[in-house]
């Protein structure tokens, strides 16, 4: 069975493509066409992530061809600052928004998310670069098959304290899984629904949880 990624490492690309700060605006665009690639991370010294160049940032230079902006519009004089720029440290956004290798998939993907940009530079505890992250990297966890899911929300299952779950199983298709058996709390199967949702790939949870029979009068202790 594969092993489950859970954490930035685990999905990234190691090989990243970058530049320095006084790489010139040709050498950008040149290096972008020739990777296939929308954005490059700024180096500095031994490695050090300083900021990410994109094509957002590129673009003023034809945007702003040949015009001059109002001065009452603040975002639009910082684009046009950009159509000015020759060099990676004065095209760049700095600083740059970065990752950890250890992070979790879910904290990289709420980063992409809350900073609206679509790949993030993996750096170390020294803010060295050593890899980078994309949504699609962070969508390989739907890849997973059915069986591999199935098996890892069935251990999940296993593991609990017989008093909770009775003859919990989990089914998986598409990545959904159902989950059946019972719960002898029926105020913990929201517990273990999001148990199971907590395994990466898991595309929803279907409940038919529900709550084992009473036992009878003279079994009770």
């Amino acid at each position: 069975m594969a092993e489950t990624p859970h954490a930035v490492s685990d999905v990234m690309t190691r090989t990243v493509v970058a530049v320095g700060r006084e790489a010139t605006f040709k050498e950008i665009v040149e290096t972008m066409d020739r990777w296939k690639v929308s954005a490059l991370p700024v180096l500095e010294g031994e490695g050090r992530v300083i900021g990410v160049v994109s094509e957002a940032d590129l673009l003023p230079k034809e945007e702003f061809r040949g015009q001059v902006p109002r001065l009452d519009e603040a975002r639009r004089l910082s684009q046009w600052a950009k159509a000015g720029a020759v060099t990676a440290d004065q095209l760049m956004t700095s600083p740059a928004v970065t990752v950890h290798e250890d992070a979790t998939l879910p904290q990289a993907a709420r980063a992409m998310a809350v900073r609206a940009v679509k790949r993030l530079p993996v750096v170390d505890d020294e803010a060295k670069l050593v890899g980078i992250v994309s949504r699609a990297d962070l969508l390989k966890v739907f890849l997973r098959s059915d069986a591999d899911i199935e098996q890892e929300v069935g251990r999940l299952l296993a593991a609990q304290p017989p008093l909770l779950l009775e003859n919990a199983a989990a089914s998986v298709a598409e990545g959904v899984v159902t989950l059946t058996g019972d719960v002898r709390d029926p105020s913990l199967i929201p517990v273990v629904v999001r148990l199971a949702r907590s395994v990466e790939g898991v595309v929803d949870v279907e409940s038919r949880l529900g709550s084992p029979p009473p036992d009878p009068p003279g079994e009770r202790t």
